[in-house]
C-alpha cells in the first residue's frame, strides 16, 4: 500500500483497533496460475498470538481460495474503516484540488488450515458470540441441533493467519494547514453518518 509518511498509521495497537471495529475484511490472495483471488469475510483477531497477532477465519469448503493457501503462498487482508470525499470548497488556500479521507489496514502473512473439528467449532461460537453481543436476546450456536451443526462444520474451511507484516494508513487531511483541517473536519461533521465518522477521527488523536 502506498502510504506517504504524514498518513503512516503503522502502530501495532491503532491498527488492531481497526481490524476489530472494521472486522468484514477482504482476503486477497493468487490461484495457482497467479491470477488474484478475493473473498468478502468477517475475520477475528488473537492480538497477542504472534508479534503482529493472528486473524482467524473460515470460508465455504465449496470457495476454492483454501485450496491455495498449498504452497506456502502469502496473502492480503484488508480491512477499511469510515471515508469521504473532501471537497476543494471547503479549503481556505487555493488553487486545490478534490481528494477522499479515509483509514485502511494491510495485514499480509501466510496461511494455515484449522482442521481440528473442536477448534473449527471453537472459532465459530466465538464469531457468533462477537456479533450476538449486545443484542437483546443473543441467539447461541449451541442450540443448533447436534446433526445440522456438524452438516454446517464439514461445508467451511477455517483458518488463520499470523500476520507478519501491518500496514495502516490514516488520510485525514494531515498534509494541509490546521485551519483547512478544520475546515474539513467541520463539514464532514455536518454531512452523512459516514462523513461523520470520518469527522470523528480528525478529532481523535493521530495515529503513531
Amino acid at each position: 500500500m502506498y502510504v506517504p509518511p504524514h498518513f503512516d498509521a503503522s502502530d501495532r495497537a491503532w491498527c488492531h483497533r481497526l481490524i476489530e471495529a472494521e472486522s468484514f475484511g477482504t482476503l486477497v490472495g493468487t490461484d495457482p496460475s497467479g491470477a488474484p483471488f478475493a473473498t468478502h469475510l468477517p475475520f477475528l483477531l488473537d492480538p497477542d498470538r504472534g508479534p503482529l497477532g493472528t486473524l482467524l477465519g473460515h470460508v465455504a469448503r465449496a470457495n476454492p481460495q483454501w485450496r491455495h493457501f498449498a504452497g506456502d503462498r502469502p496473502v492480503l487482508a484488508i480491512f477499511t474503516g469510515p471515508h469521504a470525499y473532501v471537497s476543494p470548497a471547503w479549503y481556505g488556500v487555493h488553487p486545490s484540488v478534490p481528494t477522499w479521507n479515509y483509514v485502511a489496514v494491510h495485514a499480509y502473512g501466510r496461511p494455515a488450515l484449522v482442521e481440528e473439528p473442536a477448534r473449527v467449532e471453537a472459532l465459530l461460537a466465538r464469531l457468533v458470540r462477537t456479533h450476538e453481543a449486545g443484542r437483546p436476546s443473543p441467539w447461541a450456536m449451541e442450540s443448533l441441533p447436534a446433526d445440522y451443526l456438524a452438516g454446517m462444520l464439514r461445508g467451511i474451511v477455517a483458518f488463520e493467519i499470523p500476520i507478519g507484516r501491518l500496514e495502516g494508513k490514516a488520510k485525514l487531511s494531515q498534509n494541509r494547514s490546521d485551519a483547512d483541517r478544520a475546515r474539513v473536519r467541520d463539514a464532514l461533521a455536518a454531512g452523512d453518518p459516514l462523513a461523520a465518522a470520518v469527522a470523528a477521527l480528525m478529532a481523535g488523536p493521530a495515529p503513531e
